[in-house]
């Protein structure tokens, strides 16, 4: 359904605005949703780090697309105030996208799940006590503390600290897929409508790919070609060199398709 709105959002684009606008469009939105996949495998990698059960993952992801999306829009509105006045920033921002695109090539399927694990128990332990079970839907409870003398506490719950640990991965990969798309367009409002499309179809497409979690293997290495072609796109512009939406396109297309098709191949032949 969210990938049919972003279809129809391009063609409406295309006879409203013309053919560049609805090009830039379509190439955001093809970077984001291909990123957003290896954020996927990340959210697999917590909710199983912290065994939560799958109707609560219905609930964690919900609430944490919502702050996804609000996140992203500060940080796209902000980003294009910056790049506007200091265009070198972008740069810097393709040189981000290509270390993280060879780091990725030999980064373990749970680095950065174990980064944000150990940071979103840091700061929601830093401010408030946890509950050692999940409690329901509840993120907050309150309970008598030990030695409290029936005093009533607020606790939170795991299920709390999976919804923060789920944004502040999120923040992580918005530093790689903010920067990405401003390589096809600088316009804010086309950056951050591909960036919300591919954000409100996430909840959905993990639930599609996480039993195909184990079979698509080789797709982080079509991610990594992503983040790197971005990233030297960026800096082609620093010697007078473009390249263009439509190969662009072409080229996430590829990179997915490929890996995509790797994945599956080396797949069968594990299972024989």
């Amino acid at each position: 359904m969210w990938i049919g709105i972003a279809v129809l959002i391009d063609f409406i684009l295309f006879f409203v605005m013309g053919q560049e606008i609805a090009l830039e469009f379509m190439g955001g939105y093809l970077i984001e949703l291909s990123l957003s996949v290896d954020n996927l495998f990340v959210f697999l990698s917590i909710f199983t780090s912290f065994s939560v059960p799958e109707h609560l993952r219905h609930r964690v992801l919900r609430y944490g697309i919502i702050g996804a999306a609000l996140l992203r829009m500060m940080f796209i509105f902000l980003g294009a105030a910056v790049v506007s006045r200091f265009e070198f920033v972008l740069y810097f921002f393709g040189v981000i996208l290509i270390a993280n695109g060879v780091k990725m090539i030999g980064e373990r399927p749970d680095g950065r799940e174990s980064r944000g694990v150990a940071w979103g128990m840091k700061l929601v332990r830093k401010f408030i006590p946890v509950t050692e079970e999940f409690c329901g839907l509840h993120f907050f409870v309150k309970k008598e503390k030990a030695g409290g003398k029936g005093k009533l506490c607020r606790y939170a719950t795991p299920l709390f600290v999976v919804l923060v640990v789920v944004e502040i991965s999120d923040i992580i990969f918005a530093i790689d897929s903010v920067p990405a798309v401003f390589s096809v367009t600088k316009n804010p409002l086309i950056v951050y409508s591909s960036n919300l499309l591919a954000v409100l179809g996430l909840r959905q497409l993990y639930f599609s790919l996480e039993k195909l979690a184990k079979r698509f293997a080789c797709l982080k290495y079509g991610i990594a070609a992503v983040l790197m072609f971005t990233g030297l796109k960026m800096l082609a512009e620093m010697l007078s060199l473009s390249v263009s939406t439509p190969a662009s396109i072409v080229f996430i297309f590829s990179a997915l398709f490929i890996s995509a098709a790797a994945s599956l191949v080396t797949a069968k032949k594990g299972s024989e």
